[in-house]
């Protein structure tokens, strides 16, 4: 089959399609034919363009005043050994022993987040600590195993002494999933029966 005479012809259609377009047009400066012009120009201002509606003229405005961000809540503690005592008293863990998901994703963060110092069993001799860094103390020590979940989590929060604060890498929901592992690594490993 020959296509020669439909190619002749789509190049002729072509042709006058592109001297129309240079013949009608008016001012080729001039914008095309803006269908949704609501899309080429929008209707609010840009972030940090000025603004006439504001005092000091910016879009952008700092929040209000004890503006919660959404999916923060407030914690009202600060970093002191008096908060955290406090911390102790009021703060439950929401998360139990029982969920099998929160224990597994709070041994992942423990491994990810407190390994390096507080070591795999959490006596303190993780690699960072072989390379010279302060020992921390055991989280399985007698001292550690008394101290009440909230203030754990108030210690994860806020750090104390050499550890930092973790608030910015975990969650709230995270640092409590950190303690059930921690108080699985205190529990008493069970014992082996002897061989006969």
């Amino acid at each position: 089959m020959v296509r020669t005479p439909l190619n002749i012809a789509l190049l002729m259609g072509l042709a006058v399609l592109a001297g129309l377009n240079l013949t009608v047009r008016n001012d080729p400066a001039a914008p095309n034919f803006q269908f949704l012009p609501e899309m080429v120009r929008a209707v609010p201002y840009e972030s940090f363009s000025e603004n006439p509606n504001f005092a000091d003229g910016k879009t952008l405005q700092a929040p209000v005043p004890g503006a919660i961000p959404r999916g923060y809540l407030p914690l009202h503690y600060t970093a002191s050994p008096e908060e955290a005592a406090r911390a102790a008293l009021e703060l439950r863990n929401p998360f139990t022993s029982a969920s099998a998901e929160a224990v597994e994703r709070g041994a992942f963060l423990y491994v990810t987040f407190c390994r390096p110092c507080h070591g795999p069993t959490g006596n303190g001799d993780g690699p960072v600590v072989m390379k010279g860094y302060p020992a921390p103390p055991p989280v399985t020590s007698d001292k550690t195993r008394e101290l009440q979940d909230g203030q754990i989590f108030h210690i994860v929060t806020f750090g104390q002494k050499n550890m930092p604060s973790h608030a910015s890498q975990l969650s709230r929901e995270d640092r409590w999933k950190v303690i059930l592992h921690i108080r699985a690594l205190q529990k008493p490993a069970p014992e082996t029966a002897a061989p006969r």
